[in-house]
């Protein structure tokens, strides 16, 4: 994860196009600039950032059903829900299913654990 570079998924452990999934891990980095502002003295990881890690494993759903043909843009985050905190070097691992394809348009489920415990949860929805 380099967070700094918005590059969020340091891998896809799986994907199932049969049941429109996806599982990815990553790990988040023991230092970051991120964390000198948020918060000095106690790193967290932004919820935004944890929606980003979401949206980024939902993109890679959406593109390896797609066969690479419609890039997906996040336009909407719904029910997101936030339940514990994250620090540096917390091993993610985030799932994303798909619930809603056509014209043009995509939606997901996705979710974030660590330590078999669900850190973060949201529905998004995606241009294509």
């Amino acid at each position: 994860m380099r967070l700094e570079y918005f590059e969020m998924i340091d891998q896809v452990t799986a994907f199932d196009p049969a049941a429109r999934t996806v599982a990815a891990s990553a790990t988040v980095p023991m230092e970051s600039t991120v964390f000198e502002g948020h918060f000095p003295g106690y790193p967290l990881v932004p919820g935004v950032l944890l929606t980003e890690v979401m949206a980024q494993a939902s993109g890679y759903l959406v593109l390896g059903l797609n066969g690479l043909t419609r890039m997906p843009f996040l336009m909407a985050v719904d029910g997101a829900r936030f339940r514990t905190f994250v620090g540096p070097g917390a091993r993610l691992d985030v799932t994303a299913a798909l619930t809603v394809e056509g014209s043009g348009y995509a939606a997901t489920k996705a979710s974030v654990a660590s330590e078999g415990k669900e850190i973060a949860n949201a529905e998004l929805r995606f241009r294509l």
